[in-house]
């Protein structure tokens, strides 16, 4: 819930705007407004686990500093 305080409206709604980026809604309003076939969904949810699983290895080969 975001409230809006002395009628700061845009700040409210830069607020809402960066808690539903944090949840990942946008991300997946934006995946779900379409139909997915299942061989496109299984591919994509592959390119992301293995994206994910580089940028796990990197970490682990040097940590940041």
């Amino acid at each position: 819930m975001i409230k809006v305080y002395d009628n700061q409206i845009e700040k409210a709604l830069k607020a809402l705007k960066r808690q539903l980026a944090k949840e990942g809604l946008l991300k997946e309003l934006k995946r779900r407004s379409f139909y997915e076939k299942p061989s496109v969904k299984r591919k994509r949810k592959q390119k992301e686990a293995r994206k994910k699983r580089i940028k796990a290895q990197r970490y682990l080969a040097a940590p940041p500093r």
